[in-house]
């Protein structure tokens, strides 16, 4: 990476514990995004699961995972760029966000210091195939229904879900011949039919503590399997969300992001990492 003098001023987000770095556009986008590796290394850079991109103009968002590949969306980056519309733009209680093309619908519910609360619209999943399919894998069959909540996803049941079973898992899902765009794995526990735990890989980003559209992903596959009422939580390592199912179809979701800190960072101290 060219060393530049290029200034950036970021704002760090937590959403149970999956946190990103939010830049507002206008930005010399290109030059941040491969610069992410270094930017998201929790070691040698500020550290954090990915960057948002949002424009103040228009609250349309993109996300991108820490390895610079650009994800269709996150709920828990639309989380958190509906608390950086509120907390650092002003916006009202209610209003739009637009990410991969789609409008998502935010409303607040609560505003604490840096730490707001919302709903957020993540829209109708789509399960395809209708049926639950076994996958092969090196690491034995797994059971496993495919869903997209605009991002795609894989939701392995009958798996211990352990941090370490879905680090091995993970990995070998995520580039699956079966998958040529790659997919976020998550691993689930039904624990009654308003509630689950789940284990996450994220595509691009790795082991992760939360992620809003795999909670949503989950609840839409345990409800399409008759073993999740309309209402359930989903309990993740770094919090729980909830989700429901409205009439039409779509999802919802609710949990907080918390404003960690804003940063200035100079591109050119990152070189050469």
């Amino acid at each position: 990476m060219a060393a530049r003098n290029s200034i950036l001023h970021l704002v760090k987000y937590q959403a149970l514990g999956n946190d990103y770095l939010v830049l507002d556009l206008p930005a010399a986008l290109d030059e941040v995004v491969a610069a992410l590796p270094a930017l998201c290394d929790r070691h040698r850079g500020l550290g954090a699961d990915g960057l948002i991109a949002f424009d103040p103009a228009s609250f349309a968002v993109r996300v991108f995972n820490p390895d610079s590949s650009e994800a269709e969306r996150s709920g828990n980056g639309l989380r958190i760029a509906a608390a950086h519309a509120v907390l650092e733009h002003g916006a009202a209680s209610e209003f739009d966000l637009t990410a991969g093309g789609r409008r998502n619908a935010a409303r607040v519910l609560s505003v604490e210091g840096g730490r707001v609360s919302c709903e957020l619209d993540i829209g109708a999943p789509v399960l395809e195939p209708d049926e639950m399919v076994t996958i092969e894998t090196p690491l034995g069959a797994l059971r496993c229904r495919l869903v997209s909540v605009g991002n795609p996803h894989c939701v392995v049941f009958g798996e211990l879900v352990t941090p370490e079973r879905v680090r091995e898992l993970g990995p070998v899902l995520e580039g699956h011949a079966r998958f040529p765009q790659r997919t976020n794995v998550q691993l689930v526990e039904p624990l009654a039919r308003d509630r689950a735990r789940i284990e996450i890989w994220e595509r691009g980003a790795g082991y992760t503590l939360a992620s809003g559209t795999s909670a949503s992903a989950v609840a839409a596959a345990l409800m399409r399997e008759g073993l999740a009422d309309a209402r359930i939580t989903v309990d993740m390592p770094g919090g729980s969300l909830a989700i429901r199912r409205e009439s039409d179809g779509s999802l919802v979701q609710s949990g907080p992001a918390q404003r960690v800190y804003r940063a200035q960072v100079d591109l050119a101290d990152l070189a050469g990492r």
